[in-house]
């Protein structure tokens, strides 16, 4: 493709990152001088229910420059697997908005966990010089491969190969630390390795909600802040879910729902639940023409419920255990997604609040 024809798919992805107010003006030179195109392989997925190679030239072409996450690698690279997505290329809008949620002043110093493509990379390294960005990949084909392509750009920040969940002692302290791989809990390694007054911008994925996008400030050794939006990818590799334990189907038992089950589909409900009840998993959907929702607990209980029956297995009842947290969601007023917030503490304990830090949801 010659230049004339990709700087116009570039141009009109920014200019509709623009209008829609995800690009903010202070970033978008930085996006502008870094196209995405050169930092994606040729072998590329598209993320539906599966990953679907991209085969066609043109289909490569749609797909780098719309608004969309592209797959660059499934199985963590390891030929033969099942083709789930391993890493990847985040969504234009998303990379935009978690680059403007870190608020990065000139002079600062910024360390990436997940370097991926290179391209977030590359972004800060235009924005701040290369002297003042850290990324941090686990892979070390990725790694090789996001370096290559970021020096190809003409930038130079420092790409270490490592476990990003230590973050890297080495350029500590950083003024800014972002994590482009969601995370079960924030490493304490980021919050110490973080100035004073410092951002932590990061996905965190919890068993009752699939991502939202975390803002903490650090003081006093802690780290506090809000959820400010959702975000949803893939897990750092040390945070994946472990396999769950068999459920025993013959423990089925039968009810009817007190509470409809749409009720719970409702993401101030999902992260007040995931302070009350740590390691149940929620999952809802319609299965066969009907609303459902699934329930588990990785240890062998689980339930399913939809608006005329509930079938528990088990040795937990997980359905009344979570419509009675419902029923106390409901006697708080029923709190917005952005009412809650999470803290995390000296010790590395991580704390899910409501409204103010202090009120600690468990």
């Amino acid at each position: 493709m010659n230049d004339d024809h990709w700087r116009r798919r570039h141009v009109a992805l920014l200019d509709t990152l623009t209008a829609s107010g995800a690009l903010h003006p202070s970033w978008r030179p930085s996006f502008d001088a870094v196209p995405r195109h050169r930092f994606i392989p040729s072998d590329i997925w598209r993320q539906e229910a599966t990953c679907v190679p991209v085969t066609n030239d043109a289909a490569w072409w749609d797909l780098v420059y719309s608004d969309q996450p592209v797959v660059t690698q499934v199985d963590d690279g390891v030929a033969g697997g099942p083709g789930i997505a391993t890493s990847s290329n985040s969504m234009p809008s998303i990379v935009a908005k978690m680059l403007r949620e870190l608020d990065v002043r000139d002079g600062q110093r910024v360390l990436e966990i997940g370097t991926g493509s290179g391209w977030n990379a590359a972004l800060l390294a235009e924005r701040l010089g290369g002297t003042g960005v850290t990324t941090v990949e686990v892979d070390p084909l990725l790694a090789r491969r996001a370096t290559e392509a970021i020096m190809g750009a003409g930038y130079h920040p420092e790409v270490v190969w490592g476990d990003g969940e230590r973050g890297w002692e080495a350029g500590a302290p950083y003024d800014r630390v972002i994590g482009t791989c969601s995370v079960r809990r924030v490493p304490p390694a980021w919050v110490a390795q973080c100035a004073p007054g410092g951002v932590i911008v990061v996905p965190l994925a919890q068993d009752f909600w699939s991502g939202a996008l975390l803002r903490l400030i650090v003081a006093d050794g802690a780290a506090t802040g809000r959820f400010v939006g959702g975000a949803t990818f893939m897990s750092m590799r040390s945070h994946r879910p472990r396999a769950d334990a068999p459920v025993d189907s013959g423990t089925g038992r039968r009810s009817v729902p007190t509470t409809d089950p749409r009720n719970l589909a409702d993401l101030g409900f999902a992260r007040y639940a995931t302070g009350r009840l740590p390691g149940v998993v929620m999952a809802d959907g319609d299965h066969e023409g009907t609303y459902q929702v699934w329930l588990h607990d990785r240890r062998g209980s689980a339930a399913t419920a939809t608006g005329g029956e509930v079938w528990q297995y088990g040795p937990r009842d997980l359905w009344e255990e979570v419509t009675t947290v419902y029923e106390d969601f409901t006697r708080e007023g029923s709190p917005s997604a952005d009412a809650f917030g999470v803290t995390v503490t000296p010790q590395g304990d991580q704390r899910i609040w409501l409204r103010e830090p202090d009120n600690v949801v468990a």
